[in-house]
């Protein structure tokens, strides 16, 4: 199991990977291009759970980082 968080961009994808980084994690899987059209790593934490940070263009999120679901 891996718990997921999703970012607005591919830039905060690396940010975030960065961040977890410098706070200790190991990166599993340096971001990259993914076959379904999104940009992914993972990263385990200091107590070994593995984090995945995802952006998908294909998942609608507001600017405040909640779902967008259409009307």
């Amino acid at each position: 199991m891996a718990l997921a968080r999703n970012e607005l961009s591919k830039e905060a994808v690396d940010r975030v990977m960065a961040q977890a980084k410098a706070a200790g994690a190991t990166i599993v899987r340096p971001a990259q291009d993914v076959f379904w059209g999104g940009y992914s790593g993972y990263f385990a934490d200091p107590d070994g759970h593995l984090w995945e940070v995802a952006w998908n263009p294909f998942f609608p999120v507001n600017a405040d980082g909640s779902l967008a679901l259409p009307d």
